[in-house]
C-alpha cells in the first residue's frame, strides 16, 4: 500500500478541525506576551483575559475588582514570576478565592521558573531600590526564552484540558518551527547591533543586551525602581564623556523626562521600545514585538 505523509500546515488543519470551535478553557495572563503566546498555542481552545497593558508597567498594578473577577473564573494564571507581580498578583489570586490558581497548582503558571534568570542579587536590601530575590524578571526581551516558555506551557494547557491535548501540540510544534526560523532572522539582521554601547532607563534589557550583544554603559535610574534625580543625571552625562553611547533606552511605559534630559544634552537618539505586545502600534504580536524590536534598535544605531 502506497503511504501518505501529510505536510505539518495539513496535519495542524486536521487537528484543529477535530475538535469543536468552543474555547473551552479560560486563561487570565498577568502581561500581554503571555497572553500572545497562550494564543499561539491555543487557538480557539481558549478565551484569554490579559491583565496589564503594554503602556502599563507591570510592577504597580491595582488588583481592581474586573482583574479580581476575571481572576475567580479562570482556571489558568500565566504570569511572568520572579517577583514581578508581587505587589499585586498574591492580592489578586487571594481575594478571587479560586482554588484552582493558587501558587503550586496546576493553574498557576509561571514563564520565569523555565528561564535561567539574570542579574540574581547577591544580598536582598531595601535600601538597593526595587530588586528581586530571584534575578531580573523582564525575561521577555530575549525571544529566545519565549521558546523555552512555549513548551512547558502547551503541556500546562493540554494538562489542564486534555480533550483538545492534539490542538495544543500540533501548535506548539507549528509555532516553534516558525519561532526558530524567526530567531534565526532577526539575529542575521540584528548582527550590526553587536558591541553598540548603550544608556538604558531602567534595567530592564539585560536579557535583551545579552541576546543581541548590546553593552550597557549607565542606567538613568540611580536604584531599579527610582526615578532618575538631577544629581545621578549629571553623573551619568559626566561618564558618558569617558564611554560614549550610541543611543538611550526605554520601554513605551518609562516615563520619559530623565532620558530627554540627557538626549538634549549629548544628542543622543532616544529608541522607545515597546517591550511587549501592544506597546506601540507596530508590535501587534509577538512576531511583529520582535521585528519592531530591531528595527528599532537598528534605526538608533545609526
Amino acid at each position: 500500500m502506497k503511504k501518505t505523509f501529510l505536510p505539518a500546515a495539513a496535519a495542524l488543519l486536521l487537528a484543529l478541525g477535530a475538535q469543536t470551535a468552543q474555547a473551552d478553557l479560560k486563561v487570565l495572563a498577568c502581561e500581554p506576551e503571555w497572553g500572545a503566546l497562550v494564543k499561539e498555542l491555543a487557538g480557539d481552545k481558549a478565551s484569554v483575559y490579559v491583565a496589564t497593558t503594554g503602556l502599563q508597567d507591570p510592577h504597580h498594578i491595582e488588583a481592581r475588582p474586573s482583574l479580581v473577577a476575571a481572576a475567580r473564573n479562570t482556571q489558568l494564571v500565566v504570569c511572568t514570576g520572579a517577583e514581578l507581580e508581587v505587589g499585586w498578583l498574591p492580592v489578586l489570586i487571594r481575594q478571587s478565592g479560586n482554588s484552582a490558581i493558587q501558587p503550586g497548582k496546576p493553574g498557576n503558571f509561571e514563564a520565569a521558573s523555565y528561564v535561567r534568570k539574570l542579574e540574581v542579587p547577591e544580598r536582598l536590601d531595601r535600601g538597593d531600590g526595587d530588586v528581586h530575590a530571584a534575578g531580573n524578571p523582564h525575561i521577555q526581551t530575549d525571544p529566545r526564552n519565549i521558546a523555552l516558555v512555549a513548551e512547558p506551557l502547551a503541556r500546562r494547557l493540554a494538562e489542564l484540558d486534555p480533550a483538545n491535548a492534539t490542538v495544543y501540540q500540533a501548535r506548539s510544534a507549528d509555532f516553534m518551527a516558525r519561532w526558530k526560523a524567526a530567531v534565526q532572522r532577526w539575529e542575521k539582521e540584528a548582527a550590526p547591533l553587536r558591541g553598540t554601547n548603550v544608556v538604558v532607563q531602567h534595567k530592564a534589557f539585560p536579557y535583551l543586551q545579552q541576546w543581541l550583544g548590546l553593552v550597557e554603559v549607565a542606567v538613568l535610574e540611580p536604584k531599579p525602581g527610582v526615578e532618575p534625580t538631577s544629581s545621578h543625571l549629571g553623573a551619568v552625562l559626566a561618564g558618558l564623556q569617558t564611554r560614549p553611547a550610541k543611543m538611550i533606552l526605554r520601554a513605551a511605559y518609562n516615563d520619559g523626562r530623565g532620558s530627554e534630559w540627557l538626549a538634549e544634552r549629548t544628542r543622543l537618539p532616544i529608541v522607545v521600545l515597546p517591550f511587549t505586545v501592544g506597546g506601540d502600534e507596530q508590535a501587534k504580536d509577538l512576531f511583529s514585538l520582535y521585528d519592531d524590536t530591531v528595527q528599532r534598535l537598528l534605526k538608533g544605531a545609526r
